[in-house]
């Protein structure tokens, strides 16, 4: 397997160190370890070696994240990433139909390509408020076809898949045997408040992905998780035994941590927080520059995916406030979409708003 270049993640390891103000960031700012612990003593935390699937504590909290769920259907993993990496590549072979939503974050469109599939797009449409036309999905499903991957909450544009349109999705997968790998790692981020729901147990051929680096603002930990049926949960394990064989004995036992209950409400209602704080800064820029930049407001996450109507191509456009302003955000074209920015706003409220104030005079200047 020759992986193609991921070149969104390529970008930001080059860049975010080196530019004064990174507003590519996805998540929102990161929680210190006191603020996580509160007090709990881990110096007895013996770093060996932890049960490589995730220890049996750390898979029961995440197991109660998912009615019907228990450990065994759990694997740990090293980050979503890790974890979509490894149920990708359980599932997909040379030969196999792949559909993907888009825009999306690349890493599941690269990697089944790169395996020998041919992908195609489940797009979303921005006058639908970010929605799919599963009409599309219909005509493009078939017997080939061996995944259905989807984000929700959808990273880039914030939006959340409504529960009909993930019964129906779940009814096109079944029509044709395929499975359904939903990346659910943006769960916990509404804005609203209101959970948004999880695909797990509406449909038997499912792997989740998940973790702590987005909602939860725990993105040092690299811990993510898949939850499957047994079955395909004991198969991912094994795939894990090539990779990185098991998480951190520190992140396991920093995720089992964040993970109970009236912690996790701590810290999801910190992030809620932050997001509806600072989403009103997008906004201001967005009316700051009426006709030229729009917004379908973003319903969880730390990102906002905004259009604009300059004639610029966006990955140009992101090279040059980089240079002139020494600011990074995320260009529409690593999406394979033009026209669009991706700004994170969940970081540090005053180098959001810096970075603001840099991005609203360069586009200024483009008038």
């Amino acid at each position: 397997m020759k992986l193609e270049t991921f070149v969104m993640e390529r970008t930001q390891s080059v860049w975010e160190n080196r530019v004064e103000v990174n507003l590519a960031e996805s998540g929102v700012e990161p929680m210190t370890l006191g603020e996580l612990v509160d007090g709990a003593n881990l110096s007895d935390t013996r770093l060996s070696y932890p049960q490589t699937n995730g220890t049996e504590e750390l898979r029961d909290r995440i197991a109660d994240l998912y009615p019907g769920a228990d450990a065994d259907n759990v694997v740990a993993a090293n980050g979503t990433a890790e974890a979509n990496y490894v149920a990708v590549t359980h599932l997909v072979e040379p030969g196999d139909e792949v559909v993907v939503m888009m825009p999306n974050y690349m890493q599941i469109w690269g990697l089944a390509r790169s395996l020998g599939a041919r992908v195609h797009k489940l797009p979303l449409h921005e006058e639908a408020s970010w929605g799919p036309d599963l009409d599309e999905l219909r005509r493009v499903v078939n017997d080939k076809t061996r995944l259905i991957a989807v984000c929700n909450p959808n990273n880039p544009t914030g939006a959340v898949l409504s529960e009909d349109a993930m019964r129906e999705i779940a009814k096109i997968a079944g029509s044709v045997g395929a499975y359904i790998l939903a990346d659910e790692v943006y769960q916990g981020a509404e804005l609203d408040g209101e959970l948004s729901p999880t695909f797990y147990g509406w449909y038997d051929r499912l792997i989740v992905t998940s973790g702590l680096s987005k909602a939860y603002g725990l993105p040092g930990l690299r811990m993510g998780w898949m939850v499957a049926d047994e079955g395909t949960s004991a198969k991912l394990w094994s795939y894990k035994d090539y990779t990185t064989i098991a998480p951190g004995a520190l992140s396991d036992r920093l995720a089992t941590i964040a993970l109970e209950p009236g912690t996790r409400q701590r810290i999801l209602e910190r992030t809620r927080g932050i997001l509806n704080r600072q989403l009103p800064l997008i906004d201001e820029l967005v009316e700051r520059h009426e006709g030229r930049l729009s917004l379908v407001p973003p319903k969880a996450g730390a990102i906002a995916f905004v259009r604009y109507d300059w004639e610029i191509n966006s990955t140009v456009l992101m090279e040059r406030v980089r240079e002139e302003k020494s600011l990074l955000i995320v260009p529409g074209d690593h999406f394979d979409i033009d026209s669009y920015i991706r700004i994170g706003y969940g970081y540090d409220e005053a180098k959001l708003a810096d970075g603001l104030a840099r991005l609203s005079d360069f586009l200024g200047k483009l008038d």
